[in-house]
C-alpha cells in the first residue's frame, strides 16, 4: 500500500488513516472528531482555492484545512 499525506488526495480518494501528527492538544481535538489511526477516512471534496477539505469519516462529515491535512498521514486504497 502507498502512504502518504491526507493533503494529497483528490475528491473520491480515500484510505485508512496510519498517524496524526502535530501537538498533543491539535491530535486529541482530532481525535474527539472521530479521525482515529485505523479509521477509514475519504476525501469528499476540496474548495476551490485550495484552504480546504472537506472529509467523510464513520459517516461524519468533517472539515479540515490543507495545512492540517498536510500532517495526517493515509494508506491510499
Amino acid at each position: 500500500m502507498v502512504t502518504t499525506t491526507l493533503d494529497q488526495l483528490r475528491p473520491g480518494q480515500g484510505g485508512r488513516l496510519v498517524s496524526l501528527g502535530g501537538e498533543r492538544l491539535f491530535r486529541r481535538r482530532l481525535m474527539e472528531l472521530g479521525l482515529l489511526p485505523g479509521s477509514r477516512v475519504s476525501v469528499v471534496r476540496a474548495a476551490p482555492l485550495g484552504g480546504v477539505l472537506e472529509l467523510e469519516v464513520r459517516g461524519s462529515l468533517l472539515s479540515v484545512r490543507m495545512s492540517d491535512a498536510a500532517i495526517l498521514s493515509v494508506e491510499v486504497s
